[in-house]
């Protein structure tokens, strides 16, 4: 199991964090193309284990707020069986953590779930990873397997309860950066009716993915960071972005001499929410700007 401490908005405060994976079986679906969470799970977990493991993480460190990542659902019974989340739920309360934040797909959010989180006692947010508004590209370039209305219908039914955040993707397989852009805009405004907080989430390379083939084969580059701190300046809703493998090959870059600036910008950025704290200058930011400019005189290749 992993476990770390880091910094997070809470009520419009900066806050620590612990931050987990559980070793849980991994996600149900295990089908999107740019995931590879399911391979470095433990399909022999148990939910002893499972618990056990949350404990450990909770008993060494002290935070304002509680994350728990699973690689898949928190509220699918294959990964976290509700006996389990009980007991968790109960700990959180001891703790005092001010939040419990998880994730989910849709399919796994009903009225019974609703209900367990209103008993739970515990200040809620689920996070769902929506990726874009764009059925087309979720279904056909991302392979998530629900519709943009099933996000709409599990928000519907968790916000009675607790908070949303959605998880939107930038640059999908197949989708130019500007085409990757102006989706994220697109789904902003589309989302956020829906979601109390809205998380950038930007493209990295996972080892045996389908995009891992597509960038193996040249046709495939991560997303700009320009890119990102373009949709955190226009985007006019609070915005949090972690730029995960930011500056690596694999993930978002830009030209590796102004990449650790500006992944320390978007970061702070997600505290802040002042756009003023992006500073940095670079020559690269010319050849972006290119790109994106050529771009635009092209006719998409995916969906004219």
């Amino acid at each position: 199991m992993k476990a770390w401490i880091e910094r997070e908005r809470l009520d419009g405060e900066i806050a620590d964090c612990l931050t987990l994976v559980l070793p849980t079986k991994g996600c149900s679906w295990d089908s999107c193309y740019m995931c590879n969470y399911t391979s470095e799970s433990d399909r022999n977990a148990t939910q002893d284990g499972i618990y056990s493991e949350f404990l450990k993480a909770v008993e060494k460190r002290d935070a304002d707020m509680v994350k728990i990542f699973t690689s898949g659902s928190f509220f699918d019974e294959r990964e976290v069986e509700k006996e389990t989340r009980e007991k968790i739920y109960r700990k959180v309360r001891e703790k005092g953590f001010r939040r419990l934040v998880v994730e989910s797909r849709p399919e796994f959010v009903s009225d019974e779930i609703a209900d367990e989180i209103l008993e739970s006692g515990i200040d809620f947010e689920v996070g769902i990873g929506v990726e874009t508004s764009n059925d087309d590209y979720r279904m056909k370039l991302i392979n998530k397997g629900f519709t943009f209305q099933d996000f709409v219908e599990a928000s519907r039914i968790l916000r009675k309860v607790g908070r949303v955040k959605a998880y939107l993707l930038l640059k999908p397989p197949l989708l130019t950066e500007r085409e990757a852009i102006d989706d994220i805009l697109r789904s902003v405004e589309d989302v956020k009716p829906h979601a109390d907080t809205i998380s950038l989430n930007l493209m990295t390379v996972h080892s045996g993915t389908v995009v891992e083939e597509l960038y193996l084969r040249g046709v495939y580059r991560p997303p700009w960071l320009w890119s990102a701190v373009e949709i955190l300046k226009k985007a006019r809703v609070d915005m949090i972005c972690d730029p995960v493998a930011g500056g690596k090959r694999r993930g978002p870059h830009n030209c590796f001499r102004c990449d650790r600036e500006v992944v320390g910008e978007i970061r702070k950025f997600s505290l802040t929410q002042d756009r003023s704290v992006f500073i940095t200058d670079c020559e690269c930011i010319e050849r972006w700007r290119i790109t994106i400019q050529a771009e635009e005189l092209t006719e998409s290749p995916v969906f004219p």
